[in-house]
């Protein structure tokens, strides 16, 4: 990874509309495509499902969920090692990286699936961290534009899409995470019913942020990209509290 290094530093620091990179052929296709062949359907695991205005999506974060090469990438994604390719590449220091993968693990998304864009949540629920950067491997073959799913990164003020990244097999994207590095791929997909957009997700964190950074602690917040209408509040949280419940109970 060392011999990215210096490129890659320069072409992350230097993205707009924020920090971030774009890195092909990351991994070793033979180990993901172990993680593909292991990657669980709509069926056999109890997924977590997001579904309301702004997404319609399944994750897990449970390890008990996920197969040995998963688990195997996750590890590394998540090693002092990569950390300090981290460190060296954004220019954050001291990340932390998160072996329960809160929000993260398994992401998966079926036809007329979407994610709305949006800033993440900025804060770790359990430990209190501040949350950094995003990392996402994507692990779809054959993914070809017509079926959308790129990821869109929006300017600040949510007037222009600088960048939509397809979310191609062995493509990962890496960007800083701040109350106004917005992202998503809010268009429905459009793939054939038997395939789905899979990736792996990973957060990390830091004890602290840069002052000029720091807001209030938030949960998601989701934005209109110019022209979309504004659904009503009470119907949003109509829509929160049914998957909430349905989580609860387990349907």
């Amino acid at each position: 990874m060392k011999c990215l290094l210096p490129e890659a530093t320069t072409r992350y620091r230097e993205a707009a509309p924020f920090p971030h990179i774009v890195l092909d052929d990351f991994f070793d296709p033979e180990i993901l495509n172990r993680v593909l062949e292991e990657f669980p359907s709509n069926k056999d695991i109890q997924w977590i499902q997001y579904y309301d205005t702004n997404q319609k999506k399944l994750a897990n974060e449970n390890e008990a969920g996920m197969g040995l090469f998963t688990r195997y990438v996750l590890y590394s994604l998540n090693s002092a090692t990569f950390l300090k390719f981290l460190e060296e590449m954004t220019g954050i220091s001291n990340l932390i990286s998160d072996p329960s993968f809160r929000g993260g693990g398994l992401h998966n998304i079926y036809r007329g699936g979407k994610l709305g864009v949006h800033a993440d949540f900025n804060k770790h629920e359990k430990f209190n961290i501040d949350r950094r950067l995003n990392l996402l491997l994507y692990l779809n073959k054959d993914w070809k534009e017509e079926y959308g799913g790129h990821i869109e990164l929006w300017d600040r003020d949510m007037r222009q899409c600088h960048k939509r990244i397809l979310p191609i097999f062995n493509r990962v994207v890496v960007f800083t995470t701040t109350d106004c590095s917005y992202h998503g791929h809010p268009d429905p997909l459009d793939c054939p019913d038997h395939m789905s957009r899979k990736s792996l997700a990973l957060y990390y964190y830091t004890n602290g942020r840069p002052e000029e950074e720091i807001g209030q602690h938030h949960s998601t917040l989701f934005k209109l990209r110019p022209g979309e209408a504004v659904e009503s509040t009470a119907s949003i949280k109509a829509q929160k509290w049914w998957r909430r419940l349905k989580q609860k109970w387990g349907s």
